[in-house]
Order: structure tokens, then C-alpha cells, then sequence
């Protein structure tokens, strides 16, 4: 089939209309779009509000329980004659070849633009939550890793190399980040969200917006919102939070992001908040999002999100009711195929059921999208940027989106998120002679690095005569790499989540003889119950999945020193085997390169320097616990449990050691509306080079509202070479500490407060405290109060 560099449009019942003012460059986008929408029949109007899943299973069990209920067979020459909205996922469907792939969604486009009378392509789009998920393309550590590195500045680099290959490609729009906040650990999607701290996933996420818009991908916001607080972690069960914590926990990552990031979409949450699911809640969708934060882009639904209004939720009739809920509501997009905005929705507004201007504002944003896309220019290319100069009849195997500097920098982010726990004997780092004994389910299996929305993880596994598509070391590979002359032993032991205890013995006999131990234990990322961790994967405790908490019982009964290597994709309870351990390191599925990362941290040739972005638990009992506690949530005397976890928030251990100096003085008193200067030095008083991370928290002793003990404010990673000192500033601002109060505005309260500089959450490992007084009138704030605190690190004299 011939690529045509400029589609002629062809239209079975209407002549073309190849120019006009919205063809015209020139022209501000908003009067291209003005003068293409009145040109369009209401049924061109709707298709350019649904994409279709030409990749989609409508016979037997697809990706998603429900799948096969919401797709209906579609004609693609047929439904392309009215126009198209958006391609879903033509690489993240089934493995392909990147260069055919291109190829193929060039031609696609083709004929889309062929079809319909004004040439218009759709707008293509793909998962990228932990890289572009399509076959072949590096598979990077989950946004929870990216959690553990507190380094924006790496997760920004990273998004804008995951942006570039899928731009190249011919695709327009990634799926990612998701910026829900943790709140329960056992919620399977843990391994998708940044942390259980509001500030940390902000900043993250937004580095990765940043990141993935400036290479021209338009980046989508999800899941907003409240997706995480589901009642009893179950996915997709009610949210029951509060006004407070919405509004204080769940909806800042979100307002920063918007207001900060330039992001051009929202992806609507599947959730019900108080008995209104979001893709009905005009307040959130219009009201929050649009008036007040200001968002001018496009909301996407999640996948079949408007079609479960009817037959999840039960708040639509059929399926022009459910249209009519949802863009009333303000949901622009039908995804990823369409059941509601088609047929059903011309119906519904030929009745006089929907208002067609409802139609035209989602046209509107949509079409708007496009234009700065560069989808309305009669200059466009035909073929992406890749192809370039290639054959498209030889483009298999041309194209590479896994080259080394991409999985060079997959790498240093594994080794920046990969946590050290425990070294209490300092057993690490290991010495790399004798007898290693390697055991346990993850220790040899390559997807135990990666996450649910890896394409091998995700895809990869329905095809299992498919070849994975990257290289992905195994913790075995890489120790025997690392070590050449140890000798390293390794036994399974028992499977992720199975019931089969034989092997069990052999593993332990195999470590008895060995000089350390390294049990590598952890998830298997999977979809709706395919995995112990992922979409869909929730569980009932936080006790390590099948027989694994058994295996590493008997290993440590052997005598042998063991370490233990977490892979998974949340924190599981180590209480009461912990302070047996001879070392622990935890990684939160580290990506393609993560085998080699954790080799190194063993070996001390990479120093960790990780940062828990969750809690681990003591205890098994699940809980649903994170550090951002008011009093009567914590610890204390009303009731006999104890949710205090093992290992807090903002934890983690290095082969070196800091000493940290208090700055300069502070003014006892700060006006509501003032700014300050904090400061500390940190020093790196050990013989190896190393990283702290500086983490600032707020405790607010007394306020009209319930309060967390500590909540972070403010953070910095800092480098040190061994012997260094580094002064590390923050600009503080009271916008910083503001809450939501009693009469619901968020407000900036005159008071006490103490600031603490801290190497966790936990009250133990604050290494300096300053205590002010705001004063001054209370003040109201909104979004556009003051969201970050400004840092600055300035190296001082080396001291040896």
C-alpha cells in the first residue's frame, strides 16, 4: 500500500474539503478550529470524540475483565469515513517490529486521512508509564522506583527519552504519570504511584511532564481523581475520603502539575467519591479542574470509563444516557474504543436528549489538541521522523528504541532507587569470594525487574511465542557477573505465589553450605489477578506473597549470614525476621537494567543512596497506614494495635556516613505572608563517595484542624565525594505549610511551627529543628499559593 505525502480526502456521500481557513498555518489555532467545526455533520462532530482499539479482543478474554463486554466489532474503512479522533495503542497492542509498527500506523494514518473529507489523521496513542510500551523499547523502573531516587532532575531526562522514541514512531499522546498518592499498600497499582507523600509524587510527576512534553508527547494526567483511596485497597471499589483529604492529599499532585507542567490532558478517574463517579462529577471535571485551576486541554476517559457508568456504576440508562452524563460531566474523549460517543450519542442529540453544544465544546478542546499537533497542516509529514530516508518496505529491524543510551540511563536510575534497608553487621558490601548461595523465585526470572505496564509484563506474556525484545540481566546473571571468582550456587526454592514447599529443603541445605546467602524474593507483575502485584492484583495482608516468608525462614535458620533483595512493587512486612537479616535491599521492580544495579550495590561498586517513598510495614495485618498521621492515627494507648511501621518514609542506608551542621540563624518570627532562608551543611565523613538525601518537614504543634505528626515540604539530593561538605539551602514559605481549615478554604494559620531537617519521616532521625512563629493575619490561599520549596546546593571546602 502506497504511503501518500499528502492524503487526498475521499468521502462516499460528500464532496472534500481540502482548503479553507483551517487549513491556513498562519491562522491562530482557535480560528482553524472555529471555522473547521462549522464545517462538520454532527456524525464527523462525535468521531473525532472516541478512538478506536483496532488491536482489541471482542471474542474471548482480553487485557481487562469487562473488555469483551465494551468492544463492539469495528469496521475501521467503514467508521474512518466520518473521521477518527484517536488511534489507541497501534504498538501496545501485540509485538511488533518498531520499524514495521511505524510503517504500519503511517498507513493507518493514511487511511484515515483518505477517508474522511477534511484529511484529518488521529491522534495515536500508547501507555509510557514505566517506558513506551511497545515491543523493544527500554523498559525503565516503575514510577515507584522513581519515587525511591528523589531525583527529579534523572525522571525529567528519562521522560523526555521515553517522548522521543515514541514521537519518532508517529505516536502523539502517552498515557502516564500517574499521580495518585499511595494510601494503602495492599492496593495492587502501589507499583504505579510515586509514594505515599503528596509533595514527593508533585515534583516527581512534574519533572516527568516536563520531561515527556518537551519532546512534543502530550502528556496525560492520571487518574484524576481519588483512584487510590479506594475502601479496603480493592480496585475500582468506592472512595470514601473526605473533603480534607482530597483536598489536601490527593489533589495537590494534580493542581501543581496542571498550573506548572504545560500537560495537555486528564485522564479520568474510574472511581466513585461519596456515591458520584468521577466521570459524572461535573464539579471535579469542570468546576475544579477547568474554572478553578484553569486547565485548557483534554479530559480522556480511562479505558471504557464512560461505557461503566451504565453497566458498572448504574448512574446511565444506556448508552446515550451515559454520553450525556459524561460530557455533561466534561469528559472530551471516549476511550480506547468507542461504545457511547458514536452512533448512540448522534441519536441522543437528534432526540434532544444531549445538547449538541455539549459536543461541540469536547470538539472544541479536541480539534484545538490537533491543531498545535500539526495534524490540521497540509505540509504534514507522511512518515514519522524514524523512517526518514528508509524504504518502508525494509524498515523491519531499522529502527532502535533500546540503545545503550537508553539503557545507560535505565541503569542509573535503577541504581539511585534501589534502597539499602539494614546492614546491621555490616555484611554489605559483599567481599566477592567463596561460596554465594542464590535462592529464591525472582533470582533468575528477567520479568521479575519489571513492572505491570512493562510491554513484556503487560503484552508480552499473551504471546508467549513472541521473543521478549530486550535483554533483561537476572539478579544470578548479573552477581556472576559481578563476582568472577566466587562460586555461586542457586536454588529456586519455591515459586512467587505457589503452594509446592519442595523445594524448599534443597534451598535451604544449598545455603547451609555456603558462606553468605543472597535470597532474592518479590512480586510477579500481572493484570487483574495474573500477578501478586499490578492492576487488578490487590491483597487481603502485607505478608510476602505464597511460601516466600517461609523459604526465608528457613534460610535464616541455617546459620548462614543471609541478605535479602526485594523485588516487588510495594513493601511487604519484614517485622520479626528483620533483625535477623545480615543485610536487606529493597528494589521496586527496577527496570531492564535492574539485574546489573543490584549486583553493584551488593558488590559496593554503586553506593546506594534510595529513599523509602513508602513505609515498611511491622507487621502482616495490612493496615491501611502512611505517615501522614494525626495523632489518633498513630501509635498509642486506645487501642492495642500498633501501626507503626519497620522502616519509615524517606528511610534508607549508605556504605558511607553524614554529619549534619545546623545553618544560620532563623528569625523567631515569620510574617504569614513572608519567606526565609533555611539552611543545613552536610558532610560526607566516610572514605567512599556518596549521595544524602536532605528531606525538610513541617510538625505543627497546634491548629483547627487534626494534623499530621510531620509532613514533607521540601527535599534535595546531594552528592558527596568522600570528605565533602555541601550547604544546602531552602527557601521557605508559609505557603508551604497551609492546610485545609474548618470551614473548608485552604488557609496559611498564624502559629507555631517546627521545621525539621530529617534523614526519614520518623521523629528519631531528625538531625535539626527550627522552630518559628507565624504571625500576622491568617491568610486564604489557592492553587496559586506557593506549591515548591525552592533548593540550592553549593559545595564548601573539602575536609579530609
Amino acid at each position: 500500500m502506497a504511503i501518500h505525502p499528502v492524503p487526498q480526502a475521499r468521502h462516499a456521500d460528500s464532496p472534500p474539503v481540502a482548503d479553507g481557513p483551517w487549513r491556513d498555518p498562519s491562522l491562530s489555532p482557535e480560528a482553524r478550529v472555529a471555522d473547521l467545526a462549522s464545517r462538520m455533520t454532527l456524525e464527523e462532530k462525535t468521531a473525532q470524540l472516541y478512538g478506536i482499539w483496532v488491536g482489541a479482543d471482542a471474542e474471548g478474554d482480553g487485557v481487562a475483565p469487562h473488555q469483551n463486554d465494551m468492544v463492539d466489532p469495528v469496521d475501521f474503512e467503514d467508521i474512518t469515513t466520518r473521521g477518527l479522533g484517536q488511534l489507541t495503542r497501534p504498538f501496545g497492542t501485540a509485538p511488533v517490529d518498531p520499524g514495521v509498527g511505524a510503517v504500519s500506523l503511517a498507513r493507518a494514518q493514511a487511511r484515515i486521512a483518505e477517508a474522511g473529507r477534511f484529511g484529518i489523521p488521529a491522534i495515536a496513542h500508547e501507555e509510557c508509564l514505566a517506558g513506551f510500551t511497545a515491543w523493544g523499547a527500554t523498559a525503565y523502573p516503575v514510577p515507584l522506583a522513581w519515587g525511591a531516587a528523589w531525583d527529579p532532575e534523572l525522571v525529567a531526562e528519562m521522560a523526555h527519552r521515553i517522548g522521543s522514541d515514541m514521537r519518532s514512531v508517529g505516536v502523539h499522546q502517552g498515557l502516564a504519570p500517574v499521580l495518585d498518592v499511595t494510601r494503602d499498600l495492599r492496593w495492587g497499582r502501589v507499583e504505579e504511584t510515586i509514594g505515599e507523600d503528596p509533595y514527593l509524587v508533585a515534583t516527581i510527576g512534574l519533572a516527568y511532564v516536563r520531561g515527556l512534553e518537551s519532546a512534543g508527547i502530550v502528556s496525560t494526567l492520571k487518574h484524576f481523581a481519588g483512584y487510590s483511596a479506594s475502601a479496603g485497597a480493592r480496585n475500582l471499589s468506592p472512595v470514601r475520603a473526605g473533603a480534607r483529604e482530597m483536598a489536601d492529599v490527593i489533589l495537590p499532585p494534580f493542581e501543581l502539575v496542571i498550573r506548572d507542567s504545560g500537560a495537555r490532558a486528564v485522564m479520568l478517574s474510574y472511581a466513585e467519591i461519596d456515591g458520584l463517579p468521577v466521570a459524572a462529577d461535573a464539579s471535579l471535571l469542570t468546576g475544579l479542574l477547568r474554572d478553578t485551576w484553569g486547565f485548557t486541554g483534554t479530559v480522556v476517559a480511562d479505558y471504557f470509563g464512560i461505557g461503566f457508568l451504565e453497566t458498572l456504576h448504574k448512574v446511565a440508562a444506556d448508552r446515550g444516557d451515559a454520553a450525556r452524563v459524561a460530557l455533561t460531566a466534561g469528559v472530551d474523549m471516549e476511550l480506547p474504543t468507542v461504545r457511547s460517543y458514536g452512533d448512540a450519542l448522534v441519536a441522543a442529540v437528534r432526540d434532544g436528549l444531549v445538547a449538541e453544544e455539549l459536543v461541540d465544546r469536547a470538539l472544541h478542546r479536541i480539534l484545538l489538541q490537533k491543531c498545535r499537533l500539526g495534524l490540521l497542516d497540509p505540509d504534514r509529514k507522511a512518515l514519522p521522523a524514524v523512517l526518514d530516508g528508509v524504504d518502508p518496505e525494509q524498515a523491519r529491524g531499522t529502527v532502535d528504541l533500546d540503545p545503550p543510551r537508553n539503557r545507560a540511563l535505565a541503569r542509573l536510575l535503577a541504581e539511585r532507587s534501589c534502597v539499602l534497608l539494614a546492614n546491621p553487621g555490616d555484611a554489605l558490601p559483599l567481599s566477592g569470594t567463596g561460596r554465594i548461595a542464590v535462592v529464591g523465585p525472582r533470582a533468575d526470572d528477567p520479568l521479575a525487574m519489571l513492572g505491570c505496564y512493562s510491554f513484556p509484563s503487560h503484552v508480552g506474556v499473551q504471546h508467549p511465542e513472541a521473543a521478549v525484545g530486550i535483554d533483561i540481566p537476572t539478579v544470578l546473571e548479573a552477581l556472576r557477573e559481578e563476582f568472577p571468582g566466587a562460586g555461586i550456587d542457586y536454588a529456586e526454592g519455591c515459586d512467587v505465589d505457589g503452594t509446592d514447599a519442595s523445594g524448599v529443603e534443597a534451598a535451604a541445605a544449598l545455603a547451609a553450605g555456603a558462606d553468605v546467602c543472597v535470597a532474592v524474593l518479590g512480586d510477579r507483575a500481572g493484570l487483574f489477578g495474573r500477578g501478586t502485584s499490578g492492576e487488578g492484583c490487590d491483597v487481603a495482608d502485607l505478608a510476602l506473597p505464597g511460601l516466600q516468608g517461609e523459604l526465608l525462614d528457613a534460610l535464616l535458620a541455617t546459620g548462614t549470614p543471609v541478605v535479602l533483595v526485594l523485588l516487588t512493587g510495594r513493601t511487604y512486612a519484614l517485622g520479626g525476621r528483620a533483625d535477623r537479616l545480615a543485610g536487606c535491599v529493597q528494589a521496586f521492580f527496577p527496570g531492564e537494567e535492574g539485574g546489573p544495579a543490584l549486583a553493584g550495590v551488593l558488590s559496593g561498586r554503586v553506593n546506594p543512596s534510595g529513599r523509602l517513598p513508602v513505609g515498611v510495614p511491622n507487621g502482616t495485618g495490612g493496615q491501611p497506614w502512611t505517615y501522614l498521621q494525626p495523632p489518633l492515627g498513630r501509635a498509642n494507648g486506645v487501642s492495642n494495635l500498633d501501626p507503626t511501621p519497620l522502616y519509615h518514609f524517606g528511610h534508607g542506608l549508605s556504605y558511607t556516613s553524614f554529619a549534619w551542621e545546623a545553618g544560620a540563624d532563623v528569625p523567631a518570627e515569620l510574617a504569614t505572608d513572608g519567606e526565609t532562608d533555611l539552611a543545613v551543611t552536610v558532610r560526607n565523613t566516610g572514605d567512599r563517595d556518596g549521595a544524602e538525601v536532605v528531606q525538610l518537614y513541617v510538625h505543627d504543634p497546634v491548629a483547627q484542624t487534626t494534623r499530621p505528626e510531620a509532613r514533607l515540604i521540601g527535599y534535595a539530593r546531594v552528592p558527596l565525594a568522600a570528605g565533602e561538605s555541601q550547604r544546602v539551602s531552602f527557601r521557605f514559605h508559609p505557603d508551604l505549610v497551609s492546610f485545609t481549615g474548618t470551614d473548608g478554604r485552604r488557609i496559611v494559620e498564624p502559629g507555631d511551627l517546627e521545621l525539621r531537617f530529617a534523614t526519614s519521616s520518623d521523629v528519631a532521625d531528625v538531625k535539626h529543628t527550627v522552630r518559628l512563629c507565624l504571625t500576622g493575619p491568617e491568610r486564604t490561599v489557592d492553587h496559586r499559593r506557593r506549591m515548591v520549596c525552592d533548593t540550592s546546593v553549593d559545595p564548601l571546602t573539602a575536609q579530609r
